[in-house]
């Protein structure tokens, strides 16, 4: 386990169980250089112990670097909740996962992710203060949202000669709470939309509301597009999937989209523009962070803009220097987090 933590950096990892509620748990603090770590938390089925523990470990790296790109005085944090096959009550799993979250004494802030909603972070909230997006706090996927469109236009500008996404054919695929408030974003563009989901309830939602065309999930990263937007969960791209992509671009919403980060450098080869996802979907973590310190409005907003200028200054360095984005983002990144 010492080996796996060193691999990716990580500072700690706190595994924590509650036999009155079935609660299993790991936190991840990647690194706290910068401020104390802020992540998401996962409420999700695992196979096992270990596929849960590698989950927060890798996530928590990315919300790290993500931080650290967004200009936070943030460090990067995961949670995962390995969901039971009974719940019988799951406001106190959560208040068991609150009191974990206290004892580390604010060095993790925890927040909304797969599986858990602003209600759970309520019932979190009532045993520790360092939990964000709770229900008073507001959704922050519509800010994920917010900048990832912002970024697509910027990806579109610097692959496609310009910003306009009217008629450009954008695939998303995941239309979860971040994918469909995008999904309704580009269809006010005018883009041509492409959705594929495993809930066939929002794929027709999304047919009936933008127009959208259904394909089936298995077939849409083959499918011919401008840009192919992933906003599911990771790890959809490897050696295989890459072969198959018929685009001129991917910017998503999904974390950890690469398999490993070899993966980068098959899309530059194949001369599909990659938006490194941590700084294109860093809106959410935007939102929690500055509303969790109690920022105006105003900050806010400004932050987010900077989204897009900080995609388009890491594709003309990628450009001068013939390399992925992916490499020249994590570089930046690594001299704000190590130095």
């Amino acid at each position: 386990m010492f080996a796996q933590m060193e691999a990716v950096r990580l500072e700690a990892l706190h595994l924590a169980h509650d036999p009155a509620t079935g609660m299993r748990a790991v936190i991840a603090i990647h690194n706290t250089r910068l401020g104390p770590a802020l992540g998401g938390c996962r409420f999700l089925a695992y196979a096992d112990e270990e596929s849960a523990i590698r989950d927060a470990m890798r996530l928590a790296e990315g919300m790290s670097y993500k931080a650290a790109l967004a200009g936070l005085a943030q460090g990067g944090g995961k949670a995962v909740i390995m969901r039971p096959p009974h719940l019988n009550d799951r406001a106190a799993l959560f208040e068991a996962f609150g009191r974990m979250v206290d004892s580390l004494g604010g060095r993790y802030i925890t927040a909304v992710d797969s599986g858990t909603s602003a209600a759970d972070m309520d019932c979190v909230a009532r045993q520790t203060t360092h939990v964000t997006s709770t229900s008073q706090g507001g959704d922050p996927s519509v800010h994920t949202a917010l900048g990832v469109f912002a970024g697509i236009r910027a990806t579109a500008l610097a692959r496609l000669g310009s910003d306009d996404l009217e008629d450009l054919r954008i695939a998303v695929q995941g239309l979860g709470h971040v994918g469909f408030a995008l999904a309704e974003q580009l269809a006010a563009a005018g883009a041509e939309l492409l959705v594929s989901d495993h809930n066939p309830g929002l794929v027709q939602l999304a047919v009936e509301q933008f127009g959208a065309h259904p394909v089936p999930s298995e077939a849409l990263l083959a499918t011919p597009c401008d840009i192919l937007s992933p906003c599911g969960l990771g790890g959809i791209f490897n050696s295989l999937t890459v072969a198959q992509l018929r685009c001129a671009a991917v910017a998503g919403a999904a974390n950890n989209q690469l398999s490993h980060p070899g993966i980068a450098d098959e899309l530059e080869a194949r001369g599909i523009l990659y938006a490194p996802d941590y700084v294109i979907n860093s809106g959410g973590l935007i939102y929690v962070s500055l509303q969790h310190e109690g920022a105006p409005p105003e900050r806010i907003t400004a932050q987010m803009q900077e989204i897009p200028r900080r995609l388009t200054d890491i594709y003309a360095h990628a450009q001068a220097e013939k390399r992925s984005p992916a490499r020249v983002a994590d570089q930046q990144a690594e001299r704000l987090l190590f130095g």
